[in-house]
């Protein structure tokens, strides 16, 4: 069983950053280390040192990672993380989350810049802070997070010899971009974390006396990623918006098994721009060819996992019908023995609270399950089986339904694995561990919130029904509070945060001489207008109300002037609802879609 591979293959763990007005050095302090990296703030030149040369005037404080590099319109900034917390070990390796970081300026002075300049400086600043601020970085300094275990046994023996930079999935790597200089010289690659986004939770529990480790690990794909309106569907390589590969692990004496679902939007080319309305239209673009790219995406899946077998969850009527049909039909058309395909429309399955009809989905599912097994290793190293194909399920998030169906499937799944280790004596059943099933429940609902605040930025929906197996009346207030921020976010702060997500990846990069800054639209004067005329003719309806007139007619008169004059202004806010909507200004995502 491939493991992190030797010594040679992990990362500094631990790091102290000196800082001169010339350099930044990073002197790696692990034993026997005598490593130093040195940055020049100047050229920009990044070298290999000694402990030695480390002027002793140096301002010096410790770290834990570089997270990388990026320009911006001052210059080069160093990233750096200031701040760990253990999540726990897999196989020895100890886990962390990054919980803090530091940005800091090559350049010592600012005077070079414009006012316009300094102002945009800041605003990019402030993007890649908001990217660090959303919660869910994660990275090992020995052991290899961005893949499965099955990936990491079927591997050679130059792979274990790899760096953790160069051996990484690059489809897990979010700082990738950042480190692109440190991917460049492979003698510095020990001083570079590759760091993950998405969420772990790791548990020692007990059954029947038996204990054991169960893990659960999610990784966002940083290809074709974004937020939830801005971002749908899949680009023209085949990378599908809100990717994410979730890997169930069960380590029990030495014997580990693994069982892999992904979740992504419905693969091919369409867009749900935010427009004011609570639920955009999704439009399914007319003038591409869907299949080159839906065909591509289904390859990789099929490189990655083996067999497919898709879960569609969308509704069957009103605006999701169009995409379930079209995803139907392709899948058709495709004609890939390797992909199969199921709907299953769970809004009116499990309508007026009947959460027991998701088991006509996993009796439908259940033979398909056990043809795809799981991955199973035995304490010798020896492989038993392997998993041979992988459920996909989507909705229109990938959110809140998936993730409710993928932790009823990864239960199954984990009842034969225990059994098969064991654990569970012939005839228990895992919902019958009062103990373990809370913290199976609470750490998948835990995921489902992880998920979507990073692609939706408000915490997941359904999920009092994943901690507790049922639905609850709080859980339908609760859903309806977060329905209200996530309507608040993506129409009128989503572009700011699809902006961010474009300059960390590298999807946008800044150019220092760049004269017209795409941070700078000019809006149309509807824009400031309506609102305005809006509000007062409200404000007047409101006061004629409270203020009556001489007679009442007046006063109707008066009430349904300035009501008709705000419900107007509302109404051409509405219809012109897109030009009022938070829109990126980085990138422009219809070239994407």
């Amino acid at each position: 069983m491939a493991a992190a591979g030797p010594a040679a293959a992990a990362s500094y763990a631990n790091l102290k950053l000196h800082i001169t007005p010339e350099k930044f050095y990073v002197e790696a302090c692990d034993d026997g280390a005598d490593d130093v990296l040195a940055i020049d703030r100047v050229s920009t030149e990044v070298t290999l040192t000694v402990k030695k040369d480390v002027p002793p005037s140096a301002v010096t404080r410790p770290i834990f990672g570089i997270l990388g590099t990026i320009r911006l319109v001052a210059g080069t900034y160093l990233i750096v993380i200031t701040k760990k917390k253990k999540v726990g070990e897999i196989f020895s390796h100890a886990i962390w989350k990054a919980t803090d970081f530091d940005i800091l300026s090559y350049k010592k002075t600012m005077l070079h810049l414009t006012d316009i300049q300094l102002q945009d400086n800041k605003v990019f600043l402030s993007m890649i802070s908001h990217v660090l601020s959303v919660d869910g970085f994660y990275f090992s300094t020995t052991y290899d997070l961005t893949h499965t275990l099955q990936r990491l046994a079927n591997t050679s023996p130059e792979f274990q010899e790899m760096s953790l930079l160069e051996r990484a999935d690059p489809r897990f790597v979010w700082n990738g971009h950042l480190l692109r200089e440190f991917a460049a010289q492979p003698e510095i690659h020990r001083f570079a974390t590759p760091v993950m986004h998405g969420f772990i939770s790791m548990h020692s529990c007990s059954i029947n006396g038996k204990c054991f480790d169960w893990l659960l690990v999610s990784r966002r794909s940083c290809f074709r990623a974004g937020v939830r309106y801005y971002v749908r569907g899949i680009d023209s390589e085949g990378h599908a918006a809100n990717f994410v590969e979730t890997e169930q692990i069960v380590h029990y004496k030495g014997s580990k098994a693994s069982f892999v679902q992904t979740r992504g939007s419905i693969p091919f080319f369409w867009s749900q721009r935010p427009n004011l309305k609570y639920k955009p239209k999704p439009q399914i673009s007319k003038s591409v060819n869907h299949m080159d790219g839906f065909q591509r995406h289904f390859d990789s899946q099929i490189i990655s996992y083996g067999k497919q077998m898709i879960v569609n969850l969308v509704n069957q009527k009103g605006s999701e019908l169009p995409l379930e049909q079209t995803f139907a039909k392709m899948v058709n058309s495709m004609a890939n023995g390797m992909v199969r395909y199921i709907a299953f429309d769970f809004h009116k399955e499990c309508s007026r609270m009947r959460w027991d009809r998701l088991q006509i989905l996993l009796d439908q599912l259940a033979e398909q399950q056990d043809e795809f097994s799981y991955f199973l290793v035995d304490s010798d190293g020896k492989i038993v089986t392997q998993q041979e194909g992988t459920f996909r399920s989507n909705c229109m998030d990938c959110l809140d339904r998936t993730n409710v169906i993928q932790s009823l499937l990864a239960r199954r799944s984990l009842q034969a694995q225990l059994q098969r280790l064991g654990v569970l004596h012939v005839g228990q059943r895992i919902e019958e561990q009062a103990d373990f099933e809370k913290i199976y429940k609470n750490a998948w609902a835990d995921n489902a919130n992880a998920c979507a605040k990073q692609y939706a930025g408000t915490g997941a929906l359904k999920t009092d029904y994943t901690r507790t197996g049922k639905r609850t009346q709080w859980g339908l207030i609760m859903d309806g509070w977060n329905s209200l921020i996530r309507y608040y976010k993506n129409n009128f702060s989503d572009g700011f945060r699809q902006d961010a997500i474009d300059l960390f990846l590298g999807n946008y990069s800044v150019d220092e001489v760049e004269s017209a800054s795409p941070l700078h639209v000019k809006k149309d004067w509807k824009f400031l207008a309506l609102p305005i005329i809006m509000v007062v003719a409200f404000s007047m309806c409101i006061i004629c109300l409270l203020m009556a007139g001489d007679t009442w007619t007046e006063t109707l008169a008066y009430v349904l002037f300035w009501g008709t004059a705000s419900f107007g202004t509302f109404a051409i806010i509405l219809y012109n609802g897109k030009d009022f909507v938070d829109a990126p200004k980085l990138v422009q995502k219809e070239k994407m879609d």
